[in-house]
C-alpha cells in the first residue's frame, strides 16, 4: 500500500476506460463524479486518447474496461493494449502506481471478462499495486452489473480515503448536491448561423476516412432483396467511394454515423423548449477538460439533436440520476431518485431496458423535470450516437469504388404500444437516391475475418440471413482471381421470400465456381437449418478440411446458431474423420487456433 507522504497533497486520479458500446465509458465518467464529489482532480479519458507514455508518472488509476468479441480488447484501447505487452518494459515500470481494475463482460460468452481479468495481471506484473481484486461487471445479473460495481466501489473509495484523506475541513459532497456541468453553452447573435448542410465537411483530402473525419459517401442505390409479404425488410446498399482513398478487402467493415430523424428531433426540442435554430459554441467548465472531438463548432441545437445525442437509446441509470436533479415536481423527483438507487434496479429494468424505451420516451413519462433541463446539462445527461458496424458485401475487384452492404431493418414490439425501431437500419431505409443526392458518414475498418492468401486453398462458408454479407465480398473476390474452392452454406426462412442475391449464387455454381448448400427453414413441415445441410455433406467436408486444408467462416446470429454449428462440425469429424468426442472438440479448437476456423457473430 502506497505511503501518505508529500506527493499525496496533490489528489490526483486518473479513469481510463476502453469502451464499445458506451457501458464502460458510462461507468468511467460516474467514478469521475464520485471523485469530484471526494474533491478529487480527476481526468476521465480513453485509453487511446491518453499518452501512454505518462502512465510510468501516475500515482492513482482506475481502469474501466469491456471486453469484445472473442475476448478482444474496444476499439478505443488497442494501441494502448499492444503498447502494455511489449516484451521490453521493465518490471518495474509502475512501481509507484496504485490501481484498480473494473471490468464489464458478459457470462454467456466464453472469455468473460477476459480483458479486464488479463489487463490487472499485467499491471501487477509491471510493478503495479492492485487496491482490489478485478471487479468482474456481468450482463447477465438480473440487475446488470451494478449488482458488481456498486459494492466495489464503495470498498474501493474507503480504500481511496485512506491514502488520500479529504483535506481538512471538507466534507464529501452530498448527491443531493448537483455537480456543475462539464460545458457551458454561448449562444451566438443570429448572424453567425450557417446552414446545417456545410456542417458535414467533406474529408480533408489528405487524410483516410475515420470516425473523426467520415467520408460523406454518395448513396447509389437502396434495394429491398425480401418479398413485400416477408416480415423482415432487407435492404441491399450501394455507396459510392470514388476519391475518398479508401481501400478494403473481404471481410472488413463499414463504420456508419446514423442520425435521429427529424420528427423526433421536432420533439425533443418542443419538449425541452429549445430553439433548434439558435447557435452556440460550448466552453469546458474546467480549464482541463477536451471539448467532444465529434462535434463542430459553432453548432446549431438542431445539429446537435439531430448528429449527436443519442435520443432514441435506452436509458442508463445515470441519466435518471441526473434528471433527479433538474426536477421540480416532487411526484417525478421521488420516481427518479428511486431508478438512481441501488434498490430501485429491478424496477428501472422492468422500465426501460426490458420494453427497450428510449431517452425520448422516458422525458416524456417526466414532462415537469424535462422542460426545466438546463441545456448546458444536455451532453452529461444523453450519450452521443455510436456508429453502426456493417460487414461489406461487395469486392472492389467486382464493384470498384463502390461498397456495398445488407442491412436487416431493425423493427420488433415490445410491451409498448409504438413498435422498437433500430436507429441506424430505419434511418437508411427511410434514404431514397431517386429522390436527390443522399449523403452518409462513413469510414472502413478492418474486419475480424481474414481469408487464406494462397489462392489454391478452398473455404467452407456458413452465413445465414444476413451473415452471408462478408462472403458475398469473398466469393466476388475469389471469382474474379479466378478461385474455385468455394463452398456457401446459406440458410433462411423461405426460398421465395429471403433467399437473398439468389440469382448470383445460382450463375456461379453453374458457372463452377461455387458448391451452395441452402435450408430453407420454413419450405417444409420440419425446420432445417444449415447444421442440417453440414451433416448431410459431412463427406465432402471432411475431404475438404482434411484433404485439402480448406479454412471455416462462420457469420451470422450469435443466438443458438454457432453452437449448433459447432456441433454438427463435431459430429461431422466423428462420423467421416473417425475422431472421438473429445479429439473432435480439439480438432476444431486447434483450427481456431491456427485461424483455420473464423467466426464473426453478433447478438
Amino acid at each position: 500500500m502506497g505511503v501518505p507522504g508529500p506527493l499525496m497533497t496533490e489528489r490526483r486520479l486518473l479513469i481510463l476506460f476502453g469502451s464499445q458500446t458506451g457501458t464502460a465509458q458510462d461507468t468511467a465518467e460516474r467514478i469521475g463524479r464520485e471523485a469530484k464529489r471526494r474533491h478529487f482532480q480527476c481526468r476521465v479519458e480513453a485509453l487511446d486518447s491518453y499518452d501512454v507514455a505518462n502512465l510510468i508518472n501516475e500515482l492513482l488509476v482506475v481502469f474501466v474496461c469491456a471486453t469484445t468479441g472473442q475476448g478482444d480488447p474496444p476499439d478505443n484501447m488497442k494501441m494502448f493494449w499492444r503498447f502494455l505487452f511489449r516484451k521490453n518494459l521493465p518490471p518495474t515500470s509502475l512501481c509507484q502506481m496504485d490501481y484498480a481494475v473494473l471490468g464489464l463482460g458478459d457470462s454467456s460468452y466464453p472469455k468473460f471478462n477476459f480483458i479486464a481479468k488479463k489487463l490487472h495481471k499485467r499491471v501487477l506484473q509491471l510493478g503495479g499495486n492492485p487496491l482490489l481484486p478485478v471487479a468482474l461487471g456481468d450482463d447477465q445479473h438480473d440487475l446488470g452489473p451494478d449488482a458488481v460495481v456498486d459494492p466495489w466501489l464503495l470498498a474501493l473509495w474507503d480504500k481511496i480515503l485512506a491514502l488520500y484523506p479529504l483535506p481538512p475541513g471538507l466534507e464529501v459532497i452530498s448527491p443531493d448536491v448537483r455537480l456543475p456541468p462539464r460545458y457551458t453553452l454561448h449562444y451566438l447573435a443570429e448572424d453567425s448561423l450557417h446552414s446545417d448542410s456545410s456542417l458535414l465537411q467533406p474529408t480533408p483530402a489528405r487524410a483516410l476516412p475515420s470516425e473523426l473525419h467520415p467520408f460523406a459517401a454518395r448513396m447509389v442505390s437502396n434495394q429491398r432483396v425480401t418479398a413485400e409479404s416477408h416480415f423482415q425488410d432487407v435492404r441491399l446498399i450501394e455507396f459510392d467511394v470514388t476519391g475518398s482513398g479508401i481501400t478494403f478487402s473481404a471481410g472488413d467493415v463499414v463504420m456508419i454515423q446514423p442520425q435521429n430523424c427529424p420528427e423526433d428531433v421536432q420533439q425533443f426540442c418542443q419538449l425541452l423548449r429549445l430553439d433548434p435554430d439558435k447557435c452556440f459554441l460550448l466552453k469546458p467548465t474546467e480549464p482541463g477538460t477536451a471539448l467532444p472531438a465529434h462535434l463542430l463548432q459553432p453548432c446549431t441545437i438542431r445539429h446537435l439533436v439531430t448528429h449527436y445525442l443519442d435520443i432514441s437509446c435506452v436509458p442508463r441509470r445515470s441519466f435518471f440520476e441526473l434528471l433527479s436533479h433538474f426536477s421540480t415536481n416532487e411526484l417525478e423527483r421521488e420516481k427518479l431518485q428511486e431508478f438512481s438507487s441501488a434498490q430501485g434496479q429491478e424496477e428501472l429494468y422492468s422500465y426501460c431496458n426490458r420494453p427497450r424505451r428510449t431517452t425520448l420516451e422516458a422525458l416524456w413519462d417526466f414532462p415537469h423535470t424535462t422542460s426545466a433541463i438546463p441545456p448546458e446539462y444536455l451532453l452529461d445527461l444523453i450519450p452521443r450516437i455510436r456508429p453502426r458496424a456493417f460487414s461489406i458485401a461487395s469486392s472492389m475487384l467486382v464493384h470498384p469504388g463502390r461498397i456495398q452492404i445488407l442491412v436487416a431493418v431493425v423493427r420488433y414490439k415490445t410491451r409498448l404500444s409504438r413498435p422498437r425501431r433500430g436507429l441506424c437500419s430505419t434511418w437508411l431505409a427511410s434514404l431514397n437516391p431517386e429522390q436527390g443526392d443522399v449523403r452518409v458518414p462513413l469510414w472502413v475498418k478492418k474486419g475480424g475475418m481474414k481469408f487464406p492468401a494462397d489462392p489454391d486453398t478452398p473455404v467452407i462458408m456458413i452465413g445465414p440471413g444476413t451473415g452471408v454479407a462478408p462472403f458475398r465480398a469473398a466469393i466476388q473476390e475469389r471469382v474474379a482471381q479466378g478461385q474455385k474452392g468455394n463452398c456457401l452454406f446459406f440458410g433462411c426462412r423461405q426460398k421465395s421470400k429471403d433467399f437473398y442475391c439468389q440469382a448470383e449464387w445460382e450463375e456461379l455454381v453453374t458457372k463452377g465456381f461455387l458448391m451452395l448448400f441452402t435450408a430453407f427453414s420454413r419450405d417444409q413441415e420440419e425446420k432445417v437449418y444449415v447444421q442440417h445441410r453440414i451433416r448431410e455433406n459431412g463427406r465432402l467436408l471432411w475431404e475438404l478440411l482434411n484433404g485439402q486444408g480448406a479454412h471455416i467462416y462462420l457469420s451470422g446470429n450469435a443466438k443458438q446458431m454457432p453452437a449448433a454449428v459447432a456441433e454438427a462440425l463435431q459430429s461431422v469429424l466423428q462420423l467421416e474423420g473417425g475422431l472421438s468426442p473429445s479429439e473432435a472438440e480439439e480438432y476444431l479448437s486447434a483450427l481456431e487456433r491456427s485461424q483455420r476456423f473464423q467466426s464473426e457473430t453478433w447478438s
